[in-house]
């Protein structure tokens, strides 16, 4: 097979968070509740916070993305490869643990 791969990664810690919170959950919480009240409507009273859908936020932990390129030959190999990549540059720190592959891109010759 002719032609290369750009792989791209992030690296895996024990302090990552992904988090999913309903708006109905968030504006529930009286600190929020208050904070938005204190920043959008300040000095006003008897205010009631609503929502007309069920929406989601996510709370993640922002990742740095990291790339690298490898011939189509080694496709099996990606995620070793990835690993070997993030250890080469001492990306995988104190605890960082491993990586996880976000986009595979072909790139042609």
């Amino acid at each position: 097979m002719q032609g290369m791969i750009k792989v791209t990664y992030t690296t895996i810690c024990k302090n990552d968070i992904s988090k999913e919170i309903t708006l109905n959950q968030l504006l529930t919480n009286e600190k929020v509740q208050k904070a938005i009240k204190s920043e959008f409507a300040s000095g006003l009273r008897n205010l009631s916070l609503s929502y007309k859908e069920q929406s989601a936020i996510y709370l993640k932990t922002q990742k740095e993305l990291f790339t690298f390129t490898v011939s189509k030959n080694f496709f099996a190999d990606l995620l070793e490869l990835a690993e070997e990549d993030a250890q080469k540059h001492k990306r995988l720190k104190k605890e960082c643990d491993g990586v996880e592959i976000v986009d595979i891109e072909t790139i042609a010759t």
